[in-house]
């Protein structure tokens, strides 16, 4: 369960913030975060800044939030994103465009950094292909089982034009079970296995399933492999997960599918439908 909303409710009972300097919005919100009892050990970062270019004098800062959370008898460590829009003397957790409906919580988020599109990560295109597509996705989400099927065989048609760039990101706390089927399709993907992205969409699961054995058996049946519990706690998976994870958060992900055109966050996530091919 995220903890952001909780932590920007803190901030809007906060005092004003005077001044607009990184170090300033960092203390501003490491006080009204900290305020909070429940919260011990607190690290804020910020990670980069972006202007709003159809909300002048705005900037959005992505930042990094790390704490110890106490959830009754347990105390947790939450590793979370924020954005957070800023003007002047005036800080939000949220910011709306009246005229237009745009929640730019939805839509704002950083460059893709081009040290991500790694050779492991394209699943289909060359890599010079006209346009790069990133897409980040949960093989047990429902809306992503839908689209990320579709949206990748149609671009797999044309590999001079979409370079397709797939990041794993299981939602553990609402699909336990995509956690490892991500790491069985890490494995089938290291040994060669042609389309295991797409196939992945195709294992009949309980997305509630926590039993690794029984997960593997329903990957195992549609891929016609012999992948164990060995494999999916090797070094080189867990690596690809962790690499793919740090991306993913990076980049401020926190849902699925999210999707990236050409470096910018695509909240349509059909762009890719808008280019002609020739």
């Amino acid at each position: 369960m995220s903890l952001m909303p909780k932590l920007s409710t803190i901030l809007l009972l906060s005092a004003s913030l005077f001044g607009a300097t990184d170090a300033e919005i960092i203390s501003f919100l490491k006080k009204g975060i900290g305020g909070n009892p429940n919260v011990s050990n607190l690290q804020i970062e910020i990670n980069g800044k972006k202007n709003l270019t159809s909300m002048s004098g705005w900037q959005a800062y992505f930042v990094s939030i790390e704490a110890d959370v106490k959830q009754g008898a347990e105390t947790r460590r939450i590793n979370q994103n924020g954005t957070y829009f800023v003007n002047g003397n005036v800080i939000a957790p949220e910011l709306v465009n009246l005229k237009t409906g745009e929640r730019y919580n939805d839509t704002v988020a950083p460059d893709f950094n081009d040290a991500f599109y790694t050779k492991f990560n394209r699943i289909s295109g060359e890599a010079n292909a006209t346009h790069k597509v990133a897409i980040f996705s949960d093989p047990l989400c429902p809306f992503c089982r839908r689209y990320v099927p579709d949206a990748i065989s149609y671009m797999a048609k044309y590999p001079k034009t979409f370079a397709v760039y797939y990041y794993h990101f299981p939602l553990a706390g609402l699909h336990p079970a995509a956690v490892t089927l991500t790491k069985a399709a890490i494995v089938a993907e290291q040994n060669g296995i042609e389309s295991a992205v797409l196939r992945l969409y195709k294992v009949d699961i309980n997305a509630n399933e926590k039993d690794e054995q029984k997960i593997l058996n329903a990957f195992n049946k549609t891929f016609g492999t012999k992948i164990n519990l060995v494999d999916i706690r090797s070094s080189a998976v867990l690596k690809q997960v962790e690499f793919d994870q740090k991306v993913a958060q990076s980049m401020m992900v926190a849902g699925t599918p999210t999707v990236f055109f050409d470096g910018q966050k695509d909240p349509s996530k059909n762009k890719y439908k808008d280019v002609k091919i020739k």
